[in-house]
């Protein structure tokens, strides 16, 4: 597995929004993926990102930084077949 599909898959994840304290969402220009630990099936990554705070007229209200670790687990073939936030 390489690093560009863990990005991508948490590009891609609503899983991400669990680590959202204040009801916005993850600002993807600002999501960083680092590889802590790799193993064949598996791997355990830090994810950063900036959470995006709107007003009520839509306008962005600010920006809350964000952290989390997930092992991912992936198939034969190299596909996300799961993720999990670790503690």
């Amino acid at each position: 597995m390489d690093k560009s599909a863990i990005e991508r898959y948490f590009a891609a994840t609503p899983m991400l929004a669990a680590l959202c304290s204040q009801n916005g969402w993850p600002d993807n220009d600002s999501l960083a993926v680092e590889v802590l630990e790799y193993g064949s099936e598996d791997a355990v990554c830090s994810v950063s990102f900036e959470e995006i705070l709107v007003e009520g007229a839509g306008c962005v209200a600010g920006r809350v930084p964000c952290w989390g670790r997930f092992r991912v687990r992936w198939d034969a073939t190299g596909r996300i077949v799961h993720a999990a936030r670790e503690a």
